[in-house]
């Protein structure tokens, strides 16, 4: 370690002494996958109390209500779990932003549901990078700034919603508001394996668009009918014709059809884009609404567009930069390996929080990969790295005033 002070060495290593691997054992031992309301309520109590050992107010943030279209085209509100808030200091000169997800990928009925030492300091679980890992490092590092003598510099809010993991529609305004007025934000998905963060990110689209026709007998007068199948396919066909290096395009699935005998009268087209740009965003939504009208048209049909943009892109803006380039500084001060970032076509809250002006670094949490799978695994010893890490970062910017 080279250039810490004396305050800094003992806010480093208090967030390095926090029992952060007992934590990450517990809450990953119960599922909380996003539909498992029973797990979530359960993860959210034990994380309530875990951060109660933190200054400020604490409380759960009921969820806004989502929308989505079933597989018989009818628009259906899913309930999703409450989200962990926490503020404290409000009124510090310094303002950051801190998020986690408490949700994961794995249902309650996953195969996935016990935890395992792949090897001497690899441990595989459901959650355990993606991110209750990340959370005991938020958990650790603010912990050690709160014994800094700059924590009367710095307010925060921390935010661990319930569905990151299906696009944080019923907590998207919550991450707004908490966005407003903050310095930097810090967002605690996993790094890479190597230590690597997520740079620029793409933003992310999903769109239902149910396609209405007319039913008619496949044998006796087929030409009375409007295939509503066939306008499905050809929509998803279009819609795919239209990537680019600016544009991912994904066509994802078609619900619809049904007897052999039948023209089908309804199918609904399951489609994602990913952008690269915000300048992209704008001309994809363009293109998918001339797109549809075209295939209305073509197909003599009716459709209905559900869906729209919610993790917009995040290229990295100059304020952003200082930010990474900040944690690079900070991770060569505590010997850590080189801390590089590069661009990757995953999103996450960082998105939403980027889209609000406010720099991010959402790669924070520690090192471990599979994610999304039952290999998924997390590098023990980069827990107490990461904890350092952020408590240098934050402590930094408390003595900055800015990133």
């Amino acid at each position: 370690m080279t250039s810490l002070t004396v305050p800094e060495s003992a806010t480093i290593e208090r967030a390095a002494d926090a029992p952060m691997l007992s934590q990450v054992e517990r809450w990953a031992a119960v599922n909380s996958g996003t539909g498992n309301l029973a797990g979530l309520k359960t993860v959210a109590g034990m994380l309530a109390d875990a951060f109660s050992a933190l200054p400020g107010d604490i409380r759960l943030v009921a969820p806004d209500p989502v929308e989505s279209v079933d597989a018989a085209g009818k628009i259906r509100t899913t309930q999703r779990g409450d989200h962990l808030h926490l503020r404290v200091r409000p009124d510090a000169p310094v303002q950051l932003l801190l998020t986690g997800h408490m949700d994961t990928v794995f249902a309650a009925d996953h195969p996935f549901q016990t935890l395992q030492w792949r090897e001497p300091g690899v441990l595989n679980g459901p959650g355990t990078a993606d991110m209750k890992a990340g959370i005991s490092v938020i958990l650790a590092a603010l912990t050690a700034l709160e014994a800094s003598p700059l924590a009367a510099r710095v307010g925060y809010d921390v935010m661990i919603n319930s569905d990151e993991e299906t696009g944080s529609h019923a907590s998207a305004a919550l991450i707004a508001e908490l966005a407003k007025g903050k310095t930097a934000a810090l967002t605690y998905e996993p790094a890479l394996p190597d230590g690597t963060l997520a740079g620029a990110r793409p933003g992310s689209g999903n769109f239902s668009i149910t396609v209405h026709g007319l039913s008619a007998h496949a044998g006796r007068n087929p030409e009375d009918g409007r295939n509503a199948l066939i306008a499905a396919a050809d929509l998803a066909l279009r819609l795919n014709a239209l990537k680019s290096l600016e544009l991912k395009v994904n066509p994802a699935r078609i619900d619809g059809g049904g007897p052999n005998n039948v023209v089908p009268d309804q199918a609904i087209l399951r489609v994602n884009m990913r952008p690269s740009t915000p300048a992209a965003m704008l001309a994809a939504e363009a293109a998918l609404r001339d797109t549809i009208a075209n295939i209305q048209r073509d197909h003599d049909v009716h459709c209905h567009l559900h869906g729209g943009f919610n993790r917009p892109p995040k290229p990295l803006d100059a304020a952003a930069t200082r930010l990474f380039e900040l944690v690079r500084d900070c991770g060569a001060e505590l010997g850590l390996p080189p801390i590089s970032w590069n661009a990757t076509g995953g999103v996450c809250d960082g998105n939403n929080i980027a889209a609000c002006g406010v720099p991010v670094v959402d790669t924070m949490g520690p090192r471990g990969g599979a994610i999304h799978s039952s290999d998924e695994f997390l590098i023990v010893d980069s827990l107490a790295e990461r904890a350092q890490l952020s408590a240098l970062t934050m402590t930094r910017i408390a003595e900055r005033g800015t990133v």
